[in-house]
């Protein structure tokens, strides 16, 4: 199922994250669209919006092809 390769790409990324006193939950996988939440110092950083776009949905994206789109909620 596609929520589980999700989060395989996720807990690598978390790796770099936490190390940055932040996390990252996955809220829902819907049309192509990965829905997740920062959290931690992640949720307040002003380089959140650099995060998600270089870091989260670059992985994301490159692990699984189908995946259009992250947004953060």
């Amino acid at each position: 199922m596609i929520r589980e390769r999700v989060e395989e790409v996720l807990k690598s990324v978390r790796v770099g994250l936490k190390s940055e006193g932040g996390d990252i939950e996955l809220i829902d996988v819907k049309d192509g669209v990965v829905y997740v939440k920062l959290t931690g110092a992640c949720g307040t950083c002003p380089m959140s919006t650099l995060t998600m776009k270089n870091v989260v949905e670059s992985s994301i994206k490159k692990a699984i092809p189908e995946i259009k789109a992250v947004q953060a909620v």
